[in-house]
């Protein structure tokens, strides 16, 4: 999801890896059939399938609400199991429904939490699982069961399901996660290799002092997304990237000594906030960054306006797939590995790691948890993990001769790729904030478990654009533009729960405040009060408690390297 605030901070992650143990289901991959039927362990297929519709609420991003049973995903769940759903997604501020539904106790079905697991659980909100997993839940145990011990609870429960449990590992071939540009800048000087934050900035003035509008608009030169509830990290992370740190959400942490020292008030922060200070004084940054909303930001990107722009893959995804449907390669952008000096190691793609502070959970107010589980355990048999992720063989992705999943044909991928039909195939519904495989794992019979992650689906959706772009560089898939990650087994620190009213908690949302009122300012304001706006903010700052939370966190690091989740 991300990427990544402590969870009471708000953020929700979108990716979830894990290097898993492998479990030896006794469900097995039928590639070649036409029906993906639930087939393995019979336990969540048996009893009743008569027809039921229960509610399902998600803190995630925004969707229209829609009947499971309208996607060919949901439909063909239902035909399974007898079980439809209700999905509605927030709309407004997370915090204050949160609220409503706690004070209320009126609760659905089930909860996607995102960023508000902590407060839900405070709350009472969810039931435990323990005994419905082993009255009814053979394939969840073989998918989570290495894990139970990294998300139970204090009192040694279970009350939801991570988004995501890898079984195996494999990379994604076309990581694609920070400071982006335009490829019309790259082309317009040659393909030139850039990694430094300096760098980036000064071919971004150069080709907008060339081409100071677009379709007669003015061309804006840097944007980000940090004025929407809970994006306010897009402004924030970039600092730890660029000093060669991967998304540990609000701190640094040492290899050596597992130290986590925060990236707030760092020099690092002021590195960065004095970069965007510059550039907005050339003209560049984009002001409304700090006010507009997802789709204000979404469309800016989509005009072909934006020179450059730092952001998680999962945040502009539609902007991404819109881009490519139009067919200018030109107008689209591509990730760099962006760092402050010539020499640093970029971070940027995560290490495996396990997030546990999140997840899908029944609530006390569900009418049939036993038969929701069922739904879950069904969900988790292998032919349905790769329904919900590929497909069905010959619709949405075909085989070829050597077993491998690939796609047939460009309408094959756009089922996956454009917004319109993957939401009414359900792929954007059921694909995520569900019960699920890791990103990151590996079908039984060695496909990916997602199409991203597929060497052969890569290379197929590659326009004329995109390989000329990696022959320039060099390499044969946008990944090899970033260092392979070093390993970190307590990643991603972001995950580590904070209880609500504790004095880490007390900190961090007192953090986030604070830089939420001064960081935009800062950035505005003229270079020459650059110095006493950082001083002003580091005055208020240091009055925070922050020993305790950097203390707090790094016992949790240490522990997590020790095996104590």
């Amino acid at each position: 999801m991300f990427k990544g605030k402590i969870l009471t901070a708000g953020l929700a992650l979108v990716l979830a890896a894990a290097l898993g143990g492998c479990g030896n289901g006794s469900n097995s991959s039928d590639g070649a059939s036409n029906s993906p039927a639930a087939k393995g362990n019979s336990a969540s297929g048996s009893g009743d399938t008569s027809p039921v519709t229960y509610k399902y609420f998600s803190f995630g991003a925004p969707k229209k609400q829609i009947l499971g049973s309208e996607t060919t995903i949901g439909k063909e769940l239902q035909t399974q199991t007898g079980v439809d759903w209700n999905i509605e997604y927030l709309v407004g501020d997370g915090d204050t429904k949160a609220g409503v539904m706690i004070a209320s106790g009126d609760y659905p079905d089930i909860i996607d939490s995102s960023g508000q697991m902590a407060k839900l659980m405070d709350a009472g909100a969810f039931i435990p699982l323990d005994d419905l997993i082993e009255k009814y839940g053979p394939n969840i145990k073989r998918v989570y069961g290495p894990y139970f011990d990294k998300f139970r609870q204090k009192d040694g429960k279970l009350y939801f399901f991570p988004y995501g449990a890898n079984i195996g590992y494999v990379s994604e071939p076309n990581f694609q996660t920070g400071f982006y540009i335009q490829r019309s800048i790259l082309k317009e000087f040659n393909y030139p290799k850039i990694t430094t934050l300096d760098e980036y900035f000064d071919l971004l003035k150069q080709y907008k002092d060339k081409h100071p509008q677009v379709n007669g608009q003015d061309t804006i030169g840097f944007a980000t997304f940090a004025g929407e509830q809970g994006s306010f990290f897009t402004l924030q992370n970039p600092a730890m990237h660029l000093a060669g740190y991967p998304n540990d959400g609000s701190t640094m942490v040492d290899m050596k000594t597992h130290e986590a020292k925060l990236v707030a008030g760092s020099e690092y922060q002021k590195r960065w906030m004095q970069k965007l200070n510059e550039a907005n004084a050339q003209g560049l940054v984009d002001p409304e960054s700090f006010t507009m909303n997802r789709d204000q930001y979404l469309a800016k990107l989509t005009s072909g306006r934006v020179l450059g722009y730092f952001s998680y893959s999962w945040q502009v995804g539609d902007a991404t797939n819109n881009l490519k449907k139009a067919g200018d390669d030109d107008k689209r952008y591509v990730a760099l590995p962006i760092v402050f000096d010539k020499g640093i190691k970029d971070q940027y793609i995560d290490p495996p790691g396990f997030v546990n502070n999140y997840g899908v959970g029944i609530t006390v107010k569900a009418k049939d948890p036993a038969r929701i589980i069922k739904y879950f355990d069904n969900l988790l048999k292998e032919e349905n993990q790769i329904l919900v992720q590929w497909g069905i063989k010959d619709q949405s992705y075909a085989v070829d001769a050597n077993g491998r999943f690939t796609y047939a044909n460009d309408e094959q991928r756009q089922m996956h790729e454009d917004p319109e039909k993957s939401q009414k195939f359900g792929f954007d519904y059921f694909n995520y904030s569900w019960p699920r495989y890791g990103n990151n794992s590996v079908l039984e019979d060695g496909n990916a478990y997602g199409p991203g992650n597929q060497p052969e689906v890569a290379s197929f959706g590659y326009t004329e654009g995109d390989k000329k772009l990696l022959a320039a560089y060099g390499v044969k898939t946008f990944s090899e533009l970033f260092s392979n990650p070093d390993e970190r087994p307590w990643s991603p620190a972001w995950s580590i729960a904070l209880e609500q009213g504790s004095p880490e908690q007390m900190f961090i949302t007192k953090a986030d405040d604070l830089q939420r009122k001064y960081l935009p300012a800062m950035i505005l304001d003229s270079p020459a009060n650059f110095d006493k706006n950082w001083d002003d903010y580091m005055n208020q700052f240091n009055k925070l408690d922050k020993k305790t939370y950097e203390d707090f966190i790094t016992k949790k690091v240490q522990d997590r390297v020790a095996g104590k989740w």
